[in-house]
């Protein structure tokens, strides 16, 4: 069955995105993340329900994600996770859940390897015992019942961990090379049966002399109605419509269809002036 007609409580789940660094709100760096993430779900039929930055704060971070495990989100959590002064997302992760925080068997045993690997192309005795790879093992510490997720550029892990509400957080470096293929290799893996084909469709017809706040009833039982979303662009001062509403559904083609025909039919029934129609394929 197509998972766009599937009853509500089956369809996927609302995908978040975080991207943790002062140095994205100070502009010293663009971020990279969100349209790559958009770019990857979109890929796969699925989209992006929200974003947020938020800046090396503790506090903050602490905060944001208290209220995202308390959700039923998949949410992708990207920087903060490495052993400097400035990254505080492992932390703020463990004291969010309730959690201790512990160094992860797994993890540790993948920065081990990093470690030796890198002792070799460098011609160099490998000596775990040295404070700078002691102190590196500091990035396999994660939050108790956390779970690892592999990093194949230089196998140093980051982390998933479930929420009181069901919330699922995957929290990946802040490097695009790194942060990248991970959240690929989870959406391919433990979200491929939320795989939808990319026959996704937006439907729209401008209206005339009609004001948001009427047809507003109309929009939410649309809604109810039928597994779309329904979008409402307002323009005063339009080139071609001049004073207008472009009013529509979007998602998979099959439901806009049906969905679309209910608006309409809904537009008519408020003696509403339609204009043109338009639709584009997502």
């Amino acid at each position: 069955m197509n998972p766009s007609l599937l009853p509500p409580h089956t369809l996927p789940p609302a995908i978040g995105l975080i991207i943790v660094g002062d140095e994205i709100l100070s502009g010293r760096r663009s971020d990279k993340h969100l349209p790559r993430v958009i770019e990857m779900l979109g890929e796969r039929g699925l989209s992006l329900a929200w974003a947020q930055v938020v800046g090396d704060d503790p506090d903050r971070i602490t905060a944001l994600l208290r209220q995202v495990f308390a959700s039923r989100d998949v949410v992708f959590c990207c920087g903060g996770i490495g052993a400097t002064p400035d990254d505080h997302t492992r932390q703020c992760a463990a004291a969010a859940l309730g959690v201790e925080l512990a160094l992860h068997p797994q993890a540790r045993a993948l920065i081990e390897e990093r470690m030796r690997d890198v002792a070799t192309e460098q011609g160099l005795p490998y000596e775990p015992d040295r404070p700078d790879n002691v102190h590196r093992l500091n990035m396999g510490v994660f939050p108790t019942g956390a779970d690892v997720i592999p990093n194949p550029y230089n196998k140093i892990p980051g982390f998933s961990c479930t929420g009181a509400g069901g919330a699922r957080v995957h929290f990946v470096p802040g490097f695009p090379v790194m942060a990248w293929p991970m959240i690929e290799s989870l959406l391919d893996h433990a979200y491929r049966e939320w795989h939808r084909p990319r026959e996704r469709q937006e439907k729209s017809v401008v209206v005339f002399g009609a004001m948001e706040a009427t047809l507003t009833p109309l929009m939410l039982q649309i809604e109810r109605d039928h597994p779309v979303k329904v979008f409402s662009l307002p323009s005063v001062d339009h080139p071609v419509h001049g004073r207008h509403i472009e009013l529509g559904v979007k998602g998979e083609a099959r439901a806009v269809a049906s969905a679309y025909a209910d608006l309409v039919a809904g537009l008519q029934s408020h003696q509403a002036r339609l204009g043109p129609e338009m639709v584009r394929n997502l």
